[in-house]
């Protein structure tokens, strides 16, 4: 991630509408899921400062894995149930996890299946593996040269590197549907403007409030339905019985 992004990402987690609106998307799918204490413990890759625990401990007592030291707060609320050593594989935590989390994290990763299938290691049978990624590479946009993302998804191909890595799919589906045109303008804009990328802000109050109504209308409309297409798209797999 991008230094001065990484700076930001807290106070834009808390208030940018696209955050919270994600947020409230996830924990319905958890709800509805793995439900409340189901997990026993849970595991957040790629967890930042722990942004997503509060949500996370409604299900098990929930751990991280953020090897980007930067972004974590020595004196956070969560600092000691974070580890900023890399992914590795061995015995460490063999089946140990009722859900695992990765949420806009595979994308950063040039070589995502040998994390899945170590990650599919640490879960116990039947333990729930969540994660969301950016989709369709016609979307890519400045942001995503600020992110350094490696990719964009569609949803078989995220299935496809979920199965390499042992778990079983139990649902994918595309999400901020609204979302994609306007992207999809501004990924076409983009090529002829060349923008220098550029951390995002906080939008002006009105316009965050509208988009945060946006995207909960149709999370509402949509429910469990599959649009056909989305700026996000969501996995829900589970490790072998």
């Amino acid at each position: 991630m991008d230094s001065g992004y990484g700076a930001k990402y807290a106070d834009l987690y808390r208030r940018h509408w696209w955050w919270r609106a994600r947020e409230a998307f996830l924990r319905r799918i958890l709800d509805g899921t793995v439900g409340t204490g189901g997990a026993g413990e849970a595991l957040d890759f790629g967890c930042g400062d722990g942004l997503f625990f509060p949500v996370l401990e409604r299900y098990g007592t929930t751990w991280g894995i953020e090897p980007e030291e930067d972004l974590l707060d020595a004196s956070g609320p969560w600092r000691n149930r974070i580890t900023t050593e890399p992914l590795s594989a061995g015995e460490t935590d063999q089946g140990r996890y009722g859900l695992i989390v990765a949420l806009d994290v595979l994308e950063h990763i040039a070589e995502p299946a040998s994390v899945v299938k170590e990650l599919t290691r640490r879960l116990r049978p039947g333990g729930w593996f969540i994660a969301t990624v950016p989709a369709f590479q016609t979307l890519w946009t400045a942001h995503d040269d600020l992110n350094h993302h490696v990719r964009r998804y569609r949803t078989t191909e995220l299935e496809a590197l979920a199965r390499e890595g042992g778990l079983e799919i139990v649902d994918s589906r595309y999400f901020f549907a609204w979302l994609a045109v306007p992207k999809w303008i501004l990924a076409r804009a983009e090529r002829l403007l060349k923008p220098v990328p550029a951390p995002p802000e906080v939008p002006w109050a009105p316009i965050n409030a509208m988009a945060l109504g946006l995207s909960r209308v149709e999370q509402a409309l949509l429910g469990g339905s599959h649009p056909p297409f989305g700026s996000s798209l969501l996995l829900i797999a589970r490790a072998p019985r």
